[in-house]
């Protein structure tokens, strides 16, 4: 039985929901694609941090591999799998920057571990040994001692992923799966949908 998406968003917030009650790890992870500034493609999890009719938003080191291609490439496709539940989405779509002040208010929630994390670690550079990064975490306590709340690095922040085109998929018998694909021509259009193939 083939099913119908009359609002993208809604039916992707309902299978967030029902993946969190299933999943026992992350269900909000996500695999994000990107493309390196000499057309090299990379892959890699990360994980959803809110979701609205403006798009998908995660946060990262802006001078690490994917912080790079991002700004080289503004745009990323993502992919939600959901195995107990046998669903994909599929996100494709360009990628901004968030407002220094939406990551920090977001930053602000982090642990206190994750928030220093964010300064000692070199994201993507070489680590010639892991007393390096120790170090580094080390002077950031040192730096942050006494201070509940503290500036995010200027090299620290948050991305949002504005779909033109969302995929659903729920697994069939006989790998007869189904597939709604749902376009959009600006972000501020509506969606067509078009039902796949398997």
């Amino acid at each position: 039985m083939s099913f119908r998406v009359q609002d993208p968003l809604t039916l992707f917030s309902q299978w967030l929901e029902e993946a969190k009650a299933t999943e026992v790890n992350d269900p909000n992870a996500m695999a994000l694609a990107t493309l390196d500034g000499d057309g090299t493609l990379s892959n890699r999890i990360v994980l959803l941090k809110g979701h609205d009719g403006l798009g998908f938003r995660f946060f990262t080191n802006f001078e690490g591999r994917k912080g790079r291609a991002l700004r080289d490439n503004p745009r990323a496709a993502a992919l939600f799998h959901w195995k107990t539940l046998d669903r994909q989405v599929r996100l494709e779509g360009p990628v901004e920057r968030l407002s220094a002040e939406e990551s920090q208010a977001y930053y602000d929630t982090r642990a206190r571990g994750s928030r220093i994390g964010a300064w000692a670690s070199l994201q993507s550079q070489p680590l010639p040994h892991r007393s390096a990064l120790e170090g580094r975490i080390e002077d950031f306590v040192a730096r942050f001692e006494g201070q509940d709340q503290f500036a995010k690095p200027d090299y620290w922040g948050g991305f949002i992923l504005r779909p033109m085109a969302m995929e659903f998929w729920r697994a069939g018998e006989f790998r007869l799966h189904e597939r709604v694909r749902l376009t959009r021509l600006n972000l501020d259009s509506g969606w067509t949908e078009t039902p796949l193939y398997p």
